[in-house]
């Protein structure tokens, strides 16, 4: 009989004196369930024999390593198949070629992207230019007045569609002045080339160049050969067109705001 049974059949309820009662007495084998904890050890040490890691085994068994390590640790350690040096150079390879699917990812959106421009209007580039002054060109202030026109900036894009912005206005090229801002422990001179170059004209035309000095305090991303400071470009006699460019910035922020659909075309 079970534990239940005789307890039913004598009426005993105190489990201490059931205990003392059955004391010595082997359970009835019809009592007695498998356990699922020995199938896992059994399946985790076969799984061990046969080489397998112990993340290997917790994955396929559901387990925890801590047990896992009981289980087996009695057992030999699989051989490495590799030397670390061959596995880290494995992964290593595995990891670079990731980087590559990922860049030829990035590659392939931007230049879908870039064909779903086309080519831009007059009224595109105007509108556009206007927009990349007002972000990064100079702005008059009501506590300090300069209504001057200058552009600062280290992207060569920004730096040709701003020109470009510039020739649809009808700004004369010798009104332009130019002036390359460095950092005084770079290649100025190379900078200098570089910037007139892409303008077309000769570096003579620049103005003395702003250096930027070195503070060893601040560790700089901004080095190697790509680094070529930032162009400035200053219209000469500008008070005039700076009012313009304010104004027409004004105009697009007036016809973008919610509830105004009368000033969008």
């Amino acid at each position: 009989m079970s534990r239940r049974q005789i307890r039913d059949r004598l009426h005993v309820d105190n489990n201490d004196i059931l205990n003392r009662l059955l004391r010595g007495e082997p359970a009835p084998e019809w009592t007695k369930r498998p356990n699922a904890r020995d199938d896992l050890r059994e399946k985790a040490r076969e799984l061990r024999l046969r080489g397998w890691t112990y993340d290997r085994i917790q994955v396929e068994l559901g387990c925890s390593k801590s047990s896992i390590s009981l289980w087996v640790r009695d057992l030999p350690k699989p051989e490495r198949k590799r030397s670390p040096e061959e596995a880290s150079a494995i992964a290593r390879r595995g990891w670079e070629a990731t980087l590559r699917r990922r860049e030829e990812e990035r590659q392939r959106t931007k230049a879908a992207a870039a064909a779903e421009i086309g080519a831009l209007t007059d009224r595109e580039l105007f509108i556009a230019g206007v927009a990349l002054y007002w972000a990064e060109g100079a702005k008059d202030k009501p506590y300090a007045r300069r209504e001057n026109v200058q552009f600062v900036n280290s992207d060569p894009g920004v730096i040709q569609l701003y020109l470009a912005w510039l020739d649809l206005l009808g700004v004369e090229r010798d009104r332009l002045r130019y002036r390359v801002m460095i950092h005084e422990s770079a290649d100025v001179e190379g900078a200098r080339s570089y910037w007139a170059d892409l303008l077309g004209v000769d570096a003579s035309l620049f103005q003395r160049t702003t250096l930027k000095k070195h503070n060893p305090k601040t560790v700089r991303k901004n080095v190697g050969d790509g680094y070529r400071g930032c162009l400035a470009i200053s219209v000469l006699r500008g008070a005039e067109f700076y009012r313009r460019i304010e104004g027409w910035w004004y105009g697009i922020v007036g016809a973008v705001r919610p509830g105004d659909p009368s000033n969008r075309t």
